[in-house]
């Protein structure tokens, strides 16, 4: 009889045990899902038009004023309704046919992101978020972008795919939106290494100096279209990679006028 009502006991422990375990998985689910309906709104407001709507003009203007009109940039990013939600919002980073189409958001430390949203709650899911040592309005000479792996293909799961060489050759438009001004990107280099401090490094003493790291951190890339002209400025998209234990996977690239379609 004990050994019956011990049997029963475990049962009952273990069916718990798998309440809770099953509880936790369908929480951690919730979760994904709702850091995902959140970015995708963002996303939604992003694409809204910021250009005003105005009644024509009742009085001539100046030929050069129409000219100054029509040259000044008008993002397509609503900076202000963001600004409102994070002021921590300093660009808006779009990967042409990927996932990628996010908010980029920089504090003081490289901690805070990783497990916070854009609109600061606790999120497994974090943010894309520029290296604290990074300038933040990207004119320095190496811009540092993070964003987790996520497994249902969010943040920066697509940035692995690069190391695929058709996916790296289709997919070269990558957009980074200011207030002011739009910065084109074309990827040069991607592989995965180890995190060490030298992939941060932000300052340089010489242009000398500044080439020769472009040139020591791409070395080695899976794929790689090193371009021609020296580079003013790198950048690095960075996420977790699992080719080993604590492994990344960077994706370098440099500024272009443009990139062709």
């Amino acid at each position: 009889m004990k050994k019956k009502k011990l049997a029963i006991f475990v049962l009952i422990l273990g069916v718990l045990f798998f309440a809770v375990g099953v509880g936790g998985l369908y929480s951690e689910h919730l979760r994904r899902v709702r850091a995902q309906k959140q970015y995708e709104s963002l996303a939604a407001l992003a694409r809204e038009s910021t250009v005003p709507e105005t009644e024509a003009p009742t009085e001539t203007v100046p030929e050069t004023e129409e000219i100054k009109e029509t040259e000044r940039y008008v993002s397509p990013i609503q900076f202000e309704e963001l600004a409102a939600i994070n002021p921590d919002v300093k660009g808006w980073l779009r990967v042409e046919n990927t996932s990628i189409d996010y908010p980029i958001v920089q504090t003081d430390n490289n901690e805070t992101y990783l497990d916070t949203d854009f609109e600061g709650n606790h999120s497994v899911a974090g943010a894309i978020f520029l290296d604290f040592e990074s300038e933040p309005d990207f004119s320095g000479r190496h811009n540092i972008l993070y964003g987790h792996h996520m497994k249902n293909g969010t943040m920066f799961k697509d940035i692995v795919k690069y190391k695929e060489e058709a996916y790296f050759k289709e997919h070269q438009k990558i957009t980074v939106y200011l207030p002011d001004r739009e910065i084109h990107l074309k990827p040069i280099a991607v592989l995965y290494t180890a995190p060490v401090g030298i992939r941060r490094m932000t300052k340089f003493d010489t242009e000398e100096s500044f080439q020769k790291y472009v040139v020591n951190m791409t070395e080695g890339g899976l794929v790689m279209d090193m371009p021609e002209e020296q580079p003013a400025r790198l950048w690095s998209f960075v996420t977790c990679s699992y080719e080993f234990n604590d492994a990344r996977t960077i994706l370098y690239a440099v500024e272009v006028p443009e990139v062709e379609k």
